[in-house]
Order: C-alpha cells, then structure tokens, then sequence
C-alpha cells in the first residue's frame, strides 16, 4: 500500500526517480522546442538543471533531514540551472522546497501548499510571464491542489489526479501559444515537468522508471501558416544567450534586483534573475554580454559563466531542421489534408501586431496595410493555406476589403467570411468576439455588430499642406486620424496623441487601447498611459507594441 505522507527519505527517492526520468527522456524533450530564438535544448537544460540538484542529493545520507534535502534540491539546481526552462525549473524547486524544509514529513495539504508556493514563486522569477508555457502547466497543477487538498486524504489517489490535470493543461498549451499549434506540439519545457513528476511518481510507489514512455503531443494544425523551418527561421534581435551566477559580496536587496533586472531590460530580453542567500543567478539575451557582467561584478564576484552564439547554433538548427522537414513532406504528399471547422486570416502591419492576433487564434497573418495592401492572390494563397471547412477573412484596412471578397468570389471549396474590420483595433475586437459554439453566419453576424462599437484613432505625419473640416495642416505635421475625420494636429507626438484620444473618449468610454509603432519606445508609451489614467482616472489604458510603420500610433476607444 502507497505511504499516506512523505517522509524526507522518500522524497529524496522520488527526487531522483523524476531525475532519471527526465534524463531518460530528453532528447524526445529537445524536439519539442521548436520556438523561434534558440536558448539552447529545453530537455538538455532542464535535465542539466536537475542532475546538479541530484549531486547534491545523492551526496545526502539515506535518510536526511527534510531540511537538508530540501536545500541540496534548491541550492542545486539554482546553481546547475541552463536556460529559460532550467531556470523556471529550479525556481519551482525553490518555492516547493521553501514550504516543506521545516516538516518531518509532507500531507496532502502541505504537498498542495508546497506545490502552489512553487508555481507563484516561479511567475515572480519571469519578468514577463508567457502563457502556454511550463508556468502554465506548473499553475494548473497547483490550482487543482488546493482545490481537491480540503476533501482528498488519499495521497496516491490525489498525486494521480495531479498528473491527470497536469496532462490536461499541457494539451492546452497550443491553444495558448499558437507558435505551437502551427508546429504540431506541446510546449517543451510543460512536458519536461510532467516527465519529472510522472517520474516522482513511480518512485513514490517504489517502482522503476520506465524508459519508454508515450510521446503525447498537439495535434498537428492543419491551418498553419508556418512550418516548423519557417519558425525557426524567424529574425534573432539578440545574438548572446548569457548566463552566469553572481556571488555576491553583500546582501542583494529588492532593490538591487529591480534596478538590475532594468539595467538588463535595457540592453535585452529573456531576463531572468533570481536570488538565493548569496548567489544570484542571472539569464539574458543580449547583443553585448560584456555590460551585463561589467554592471554584475559591482555585486559580487562571477562563476558559472557561459554565453552562447545564438546565431551560429541557429544556422545549424536550420539545416538540420530544413533536412528533416523535406523528408517529412515527401512521405506526406500523398496523405489527404483534413479540413477543420473554422480559421482565420488576418492582415497586418508590424510584428507586434502579427503576434497578438496570433495569440487570439489567428492562423494565418498576412503582412501588410497600409501603403502595402495585399493583392488578391496573397489572399487566395492565405486561404489555400488554412485548412479550414470556413474561413473568416479580417482585412483591417478599408483599402483592403475589396480584394478580401474578390478572393472569396474566387474560392468554391470554403465557405469565406469577409468580416469588414476597417482597423486594426477592429480586427482584434473581431477575433475576440467569436464563439466556437454559435455557427458560423451568427459569428459573422456578431463580429459586424460588435466592430461597430469602436473607435479607431492613427497618429501619423503629413505629407503635404492641406486644409481638412477647417484645420489648416502643414507637411510634416503630426496629425491624428479618427475614424472620419482629423481630429488633432501639432508638431510633437505625444501631444497629438494625447488631443487624439481626448477627441475619442466620451462619458461611456471604459477602455483606450494604445498600440505603439516602430519608431516609439515602450518609455514613451507608458508616459502617455499615465497621462490619460490622470486625465480619465474612469477609464483603464492598455499598452501593446504594434511595430507598425507610418503611424506612431494606432488607438482604440471602447
């Protein structure tokens, strides 16, 4: 009969059975990454993240203290973590061993306790958490503890229904993070942990870890407008995966931790930075390694350095990759396609925007707009490449709307919804607003009606002198757009953004969507947030980078 409780002996039992497990299973791990910036394997990361825990484990008596155990785990694999998944990784050991060092033995309620500590120390790790990730399985996992701990006294009955919820969250993740739907898998770094703890579990009932398990995965999208080598062709921004732990020399305050996660912030992405009694361990990708370590040895002495050339192991992803995908289609060019019941097709005018339609479910992302609207053809090629039995066409521009219902007069074997979304902002309202479980002409229906309800503002510079509804406009102004008319001009931006948005909001106005363009800085945005939140205390302001040319910003009012 499987224990009640969790003495520290068979934790540390189940410790390096999840360890064995993830080792046995990491290279099926690694082709699961298919994400666009290389940061190394997830499953090598995650499996060199645990086995330095495991040193220290396997360095312990037979039975150790609680305590003891629960130090090596942490103090381990902070030290030995790889990676953005190593690193959320060893976080995760941080807060559940924080919780149970100083029991005798683990309950249900404190394994649930100890299993939600760790999920919220790992978000506070990231400085800005991505859904569909290992956080998100990691969270999932913990919000079905609490919720079945008050009732569930049986200890191998509640791990099992972990694992089952945990497994769940995990086929979610493609509908989180469309990267992974277009690829066909789960995310990487969530089935990692649920190969660990799959692995605890085995050990928890005293048994050994098999080595075959199934491989489960998202089933492939059929309306992907990306294949696996497309994505991992995607532009690098920063070129050095840095990483190194600073001994510090002096207590590593709050305040330390901020000040240095924007100094990072400033000079790249992908940040982590975690501190741990007297080491801090740090994770960036930037283009110049040697100012991150400058500004980390006014902390403290460096080891564990290492920083990897992205770009270099990227070019041999791809090849590597581009082999692997002509192979596969070759043995798929026969098979039939199989149509699913809706998709999407959205223009676009810069990355930022591209990517948070992918996020609402977006299939395929036609770069374009204005000054640059797709053609006809771009439209059939989009359809042709969403494997869908109806499509929904959001064009986003009324100089685009045209073309969109030329192509659906064209297609004869999909059913084609031209949504006439004129902005941006309406497109997003579009996507947001359909149901899966209404057919597919009361979306339609739907999507037109809620579009009508906002307001679209573009600031932009003008390219001539004119006079518009008595506003005299001189080139090179800056000038705000709305839906029919101009409804500021000026020589500064900000200002004329900030007229723009006055001129849109009215006494039933509850949200401002600010989207900034290329040429404006997230700094810049947030000012201007904090203008409006003044001005309009009634009303929430969100920020989101666009990337857009032309227009420095692109505005709603809902």
């Amino acid at each position: 009969m499987a224990e009640q409780v969790i003495s520290a002996a068979l934790l540390k039992k189940m410790f390096l059975a999840g360890v064995t497990s993830l080792d046995t299973k990491k290279e099926w791990i690694n082709e699961l990454n298919v994400f666009p910036v290389p940061d190394g394997d997830t499953g090598t990361n995650m499996t060199l993240t645990i086995m330095s825990a495991a040193k220290e484990v396997m360095a312990l008596p037979m039975e150790p203290a609680m305590e003891a155990l629960a130090k090596a785990i942490s103090s381990g694999s902070l030290r030995g973590a790889r990676g953005n998944s190593g690193v959320i990784l060893s976080q995760l050991f941080r807060g559940f061993t924080k919780e149970i060092r100083q029991c005798e033995e683990i309950d249900v309620p404190r394994l649930a306790a100890a299993l939600q500590r760790a999920a919220e120390t790992a978000y506070k790790a990231v400085m800005k958490p991505k859904e569909g990730t290992i956080l998100t399985v990691a969270r999932g996992i913990a919000e079905k503890a609490i919720e079945i701990a008050a009732t569930e006294t049986d200890m191998d009955h509640f791990i099992q229904e972990l694992l089952k919820e945990g497994d769940y969250v995990l086929s979610q993740t493609p509908e989180m993070l469309p990267v992974l739907k277009q690829a066909g898998v789960v995310d990487s770094g969530g089935q990692g942990l649920m190969v660990v703890l799959k692995g605890c579990y085995e050990g928890y009932l005293g048994k050994e870890v098999a080595v075959d398990f199934e491989k489960p995965a998202a089933a492939p999208s059929e309306g992907t407008s990306l294949s696996k080598a497309e994505i991992d062709t995607a532009d690098i921004k920063f070129g050095y995966c840095t990483e190194f732990i600073i001994m510090t020399e002096r207590t590593f305050t709050m305040d330390d931790e901020i000040s240095f996660k924007e100094y990072l912030s400033s000079i790249g992405d992908s940040i982590v930075c975690v501190a741990d009694d007297e080491i801090v361990k740090v994770h960036v990708h930037t283009n110049d390694p040697g100012l991150a370590i400058q500004r980390a040895l006014t902390y403290g002495q460096l080891t564990r350095m290492k920083i990897d050339n992205m770009r270099e192991e990227h070019q041999e992803r791809v090849i590597k990759d581009a082999e692997k995908l002509a192979a596969e289609q070759a043995a798929k060019a026969e098979a039939p396609v199989e149509l699913k019941e809706y998709g999407f097709i959205s223009v676009s005018a810069g990355s930022g925007l591209s990517e948070i339609f992918r996020g609402l479910g977006v299939d395929y992302v036609i770069e374009g707009g204005q000054t640059m609207n797709p053609s006809t053809e771009d439209m059939l090629n989009a359809v042709a490449n969403v494997h869908a039995k109806n499509i929904f066409i959001l064009p986003n521009n009324s100089n685009i709307i045209l073309a969109a219902n030329q192509a659906k007069n064209l297609v004869e074997d999909k059913e084609i919804f031209v949504i006439p979304t004129k902005t941006v902002p309406q497109g997003i309202t579009a996507m947001i607003n359909f149901t899966p479980d209404k057919s597919m002409e009361e979306n339609a229906q739907d999507m037109i009606e809620e579009i009508r309800h906002v307001k679209t503002g573009q600031v932009t510079y003008a390219v001539r002198d004119t006079v518009i509804d008595g506003i005299e406009i001189h080139k090179d102004d800056i000038i705000g757009l709305g839906d029919k008319t101009i409804l500021a001009d000026g020589k500064e931006i900000t200002e004329v953004t900030f007229e723009t948005i006055k001129a849109m909001v009215d006494e039933d106005s509850e949200l401002v969507g600010i989207y900034y363009g290329a040429g404006i800085t997230e700094e810049q945005a947030e000012e201007l947030a904090e203008r409006l939140s003044e001005e309009f205390p009634s009303v929430d302001v969100e920020i989101n980078e666009g990337g857009q040319p032309i227009y420095y910003y692109i505005l709603s009012v809902e």
